[in-house]
């Protein structure tokens, strides 16, 4: 009764004060199966930065978009991860066609690289908060989450959003890719395996109120 009611209480309590609440599935509810490759079109940081430069020089600044997908294993959340060769992680998503809208354009990428290529299995992506906004001021690896002031024309703007996923879903993964659920916990301040905007996640997400429900 006492458990019940604290319970009662922690509810409430994050109602009053306008906590945004997140149901998170069991990674087990979700069918997994493949695609043709979706391969990169750089082979090296290199050719994407100076492929970058490319397309700023015609289009102007480059906006991407990209998805944070939770599940959970374990009772905790974990993170969905692309991950390409044997180390490279990144959040599904990527660069919006010129005037694009930033929502249809994640349905977009978020259709290509994990939703199957028929009409047999529909998929409803439910786009929630933009949690972060990134900016990459120059033709670097370097990304901030602000625009140092002195930087008037930023060469990127990297928005994430958090992607509310329903009860079951089939996800069809490029065959050159694989889909890991990362926990939280290891995402943490692990900023030399998954890079800042990555291991930065738990932070931007420590003001959602996860309800973790069982299959």
């Amino acid at each position: 009764m006492i458990i019940e009611e604290a319970e009662a209480k922690a509810k409430a309590k994050a109602k009053m004060v306008g906590t945004p609440a997140v149901n998170v599935y069991p990674l087990s509810n979700y069918t997994f199966g493949t695609k043709e490759p979706k391969m990169e079109k750089d082979t090296s940081v290199a050719d994407r930065l100076a492929r970058m430069k490319v397309n700023y020089m015609k289009e102007g600044m480059r906006t991407s978009v990209e998805a944070i997908l939770l599940v959970q294993e374990h009772n905790h959340p974990h993170l969905l991860l692309l991950q390409i060769g044997n180390t490279f992680c990144k959040l599904p998503g990527g660069r919006l066609k010129p005037g694009e809208n930033e929502i249809e354009g994640l349905k977009r990428k978020l259709c290509s690289k994990l939703a199957v290529n028929s009409p047999s299995f529909p998929q409803n992506w439910q786009i929630g908060e933009c949690v972060a906004v990134w900016w990459r001021p120059n033709f670097e690896t370097v990304m901030y989450p602000y625009c140092p002031p002195h930087i008037t024309k930023p060469k990127e703007c990297k928005k994430l959003f958090l992607v509310h996923l329903s009860e079951r879903e089939y996800f069809a993964v490029p065959r050159n890719l694989k889909l890991l659920a990362v926990p939280l916990f290891e995402l943490y301040d692990n900023v030399q395996r998954y890079g800042p905007v990555i291991s930065t996640i738990p932070q931007q997400l420590s003001r959602f109120q996860f309800n973790m429900v069982s299959s």
